[in-house]
């Protein structure tokens, strides 16, 4: 069960914004703490579970990197992904995507997966993660919605 959820509706279709949100390398455009994602081995174009990334993220002046694998990668429906940090696992991201009559809505939610003493450790460094993140699934959803229907003319 995720920690957080929240839904928006886009006035464009669920491959686009499928599209958006699985070239992970945009990803930057959109979330207020990360910044950039880089593909590993031999995933760039086609992504498919199991491909891995790098990602980077900031909040004020604390920069950190992670490692991702994608989990599911079913076009226009859903894009799943795992963050770890080395061997620990540290969160899910899901978006799922479902058409509607005047666009698709487009959910992403957040399950936190860090041990109870990574979560106290890390606390002075990077803050309650759950109100950060409900601003940051907030301000992502929007600035996707903004791309999508800019892209359409909407």
């Amino acid at each position: 069960m995720p920690d957080l959820t929240e839904s928006i509706t886009v006035q464009s279709s669920a491959d686009t914004l499928y599209r958006l949100v699985s070239d992970l390398p945009r990803m930057g455009e959109w979330s207020p703490e990360c910044t950039r994602v880089r593909w590993s081995g031999s995933a760039s174009r086609v992504v498919t579970a199991g491909s891995r990334f790098v990602g980077h993220n900031r909040v004020g002046f604390v920069r950190w990197f992670t490692f991702g694998r994608v989990v599911t990668a079913e076009p226009g429906r859903r894009f799943t992904f795992d963050i770890t940090f080395g061997t620990v696992r540290i969160s899910r991201w899901d978006y799922e995507f479902a058409d509607t009559a005047d666009g698709c809505t487009v959910t992403e939610s957040w399950t936190d997966h860090r041990p109870v003493v990574l979560k106290k450790l890390f606390r002075p460094v990077f803050g309650d993660r759950t109100p950060r993140n409900v601003e940051g699934i907030h301000t992502t959803l929007l600035r996707l919605k903004s791309a999508a229907e800019a892209a359409h003319g909407r």
